[in-house]
């Protein structure tokens, strides 16, 4: 399953400083703003909860996260993962 996730950013420094996934999540691809207030990122993971479990306590302080739960297809316009 894919997830996208749609940031929207308070603190940059706290929210680019976010490390790898856990197992289970894989290949957070960033795509930022210009300006550091938003991003949009592409997971691969077995739920949507997975990846919010693993987010939501990194970016509490640093964003405002939307998920969004796509198939392949719709994933195919982001650069892969890795």
């Amino acid at each position: 399953m894919h997830v996208i996730v749609k940031h929207e950013i308070r603190d940059p420094d706290a929210f680019f400083s976010i490390g790898p996934p856990p197992s289970g999540v894989e290949g957070r691809q960033m795509l930022p703003s210009r300006d550091r207030t938003a991003a949009v990122c592409l997971f691969e993971a077995g739920s949507i909860d997975a990846v919010r479990a693993y987010l939501e306590p990194l970016t509490r302080d640093a964003s405002d996260n939307t998920y969004f739960e796509v198939d392949a297809e719709h994933a195919l316009g982001l650069p892969a993962a890795g």
